[in-house]
């Protein structure tokens, strides 16, 4: 597999997965920009000298969270929603199952409340197990991934366009461990930027070097707890043949990550927009 660079890691108190999706190799033997995109698992522990850095040193401007509402509104604000020059932004790439959709709506309301609008197996809609029609003999991970584009290919293109129409500050891009929703939308973002596969995959299976800290991080959480002790760390580690496969199988069904995104409204001007954004 590719070694890609390790000094895109950003070291913040209150996050474990966060890096620049800048210095990675292209396939013409360029390079992404730094400080454009960034990638990363959630972001309601950050401390206050994390935000400081993000927003004053980094110049954060865009958050694309691909959390579920259910998700969202278990974990409460997180520090950034108070920073104004900080725009969000929600995709959320699962079903889902709870009545209640609109994000910055719901959160003002009492939490008893946000809790009861749930259904009963709302912890489902945390969890990226869904599927997606024929693909009964992939690895459970490509499984899931196939599933988030066809089920969310409306919000994963969304995501997309919300990163190639931002700037000029940075954005990051996460969900709850920033591997599996973020992993799909990062993989396509730097495909479509002319990133090599093989540095694709390794930037997908960087996430193993942080597996263990990660998976304690998520467990502290009520929202997370049950499903990171229950299945263990290796359950949760990314496995580069993943999302080779992935990519794979976006070639042989759509001529590729690209082609996919054409089939999907993510068009040319897009396209282009997205590529500046990584790339100029």
């Amino acid at each position: 597999m590719t070694a890609i660079r390790t000094d895109r890691w950003i070291r913040l108190d209150g996050t474990t997965n966060t890096r620049d999706l800048g210095g990675l190799p292209t396939a013409d033997g360029g390079e992404t920009v730094r400080g454009r995109i960034l990638r990363s698992d959630n972001l309601q522990t950050l401390s206050p000298d994390d935000v400081h850095r993000l927003v004053a040193e980094v110049r954060l401007t865009e958050v694309v969270d691909l959390r579920t509402t259910a998700e969202i509104l278990l974990e409460g604000r997180g520090p950034l929603r108070d920073v104004d020059a900080v725009t969000h932004r929600h995709f959320t790439l699962l079903p889902e199952r709870g009545r209640r959709t609109d994000v910055f709506a719901a959160e003002e309301e009492d939490a008893a409340l946000i809790r009861a609008g749930l259904p009963a197996d709302w912890a489902e809609s945390l969890l990226p197990r869904q599927v997606t029609p024929g693909s009964d003999g992939e690895l459970p991970a490509v499984r899931s991934y196939l599933g988030y584009l066809t089920d969310g290919a409306e919000n994963v293109v969304a995501a997309l366009h919300s990163l190639a129409a931002g700037g000029p500050g940075a954005a990051v891009v996460h969900c709850a461990a920033g591997k599996d929703r973020t992993g799909v939308v990062v993989a396509l973002a730097l495909a479509v930027a002319g990133v090599a596969t093989e540095a694709i995959v390794a930037d997908y299976a960087q996430t193993a070097e942080v597996i263990d800290a990660l998976v304690a991080k998520l467990a502290a959480s009520p929202t997370y707890a049950e499903d990171m002790t229950t299945r263990g760390v290796a359950h949760h580690t990314p496995r580069a043949e993943s999302m080779r496969r992935v990519l794979d199988l976006l070639d042989e069904r759509w001529g590729g990550p690209v082609g996919w995104l054409d089939q999907h409204g993510f068009g040319v001007d897009e396209q282009a927009a997205l590529r500046a954004r990584l790339r100029n």
